[in-house]
């Protein structure tokens, strides 16, 4: 007899009670009961009916199935990790080549500083220059108006 017939040894019937509030249709919840509601067979892997034997072949199955299951998770890690150092260096690519169009325009924009810089210095030269001529220009007015 396995331990749920000891507990239980008259079948459990559960029974479907209409409610509104769920979305379930009645004929989901009771194809739901239905499955909860099945009889138990005393010879089902799960019953306990195979003794010491199969918890101890349940045990090594579960060592191997976590040795799988670690395997596999390793596999993906060092995939992942893969994938990650793959993208950073692609990033590290893209990055270097920004930064050298990025020092190119740096120079070709001190370079037309530089030239703006020496057009500025050579107008406000030039403008000082304008200055005293009309200076001039207004004083030899000035004296022609007086005489």
């Amino acid at each position: 007899m396995s331990f749920y017939e000891e507990k239980f040894p008259v079948p459990v019937r559960f029974t479907c009670q209409p409610v509104s509030e769920t979305m379930f249709t009645q004929g989901e919840i009771e194809e739901l009961f239905s499955l909860i509601n099945q009889p138990v067979d005393p010879s089902s892997p799960g019953s306990g009916s195979q003794g010491s034997n199969r918890a101890v072949y349940s045990t090594r199955e579960r060592k191997i199935r976590r040795m799988q299951s670690n395997r596999e998770s390793a596999r993906r890690s060092r995939w992942r990790k893969k994938r990650h150092v793959e993208n950073l260096n692609n990033d590290v690519n893209r990055l270097r080549i920004e930064n050298r169009e990025l020092k190119n325009r740096l120079g070709l924009t001190m370079q037309y500083n530089l030239i703006l810089s020496a057009e500025n210095e050579r107008l406000r030269s030039e403008s000082v220059t304008l200055l005293a001529t009309l200076l001039d220009l207004y004083r030899t007015l000035e004296t022609i108006i007086l005489q």
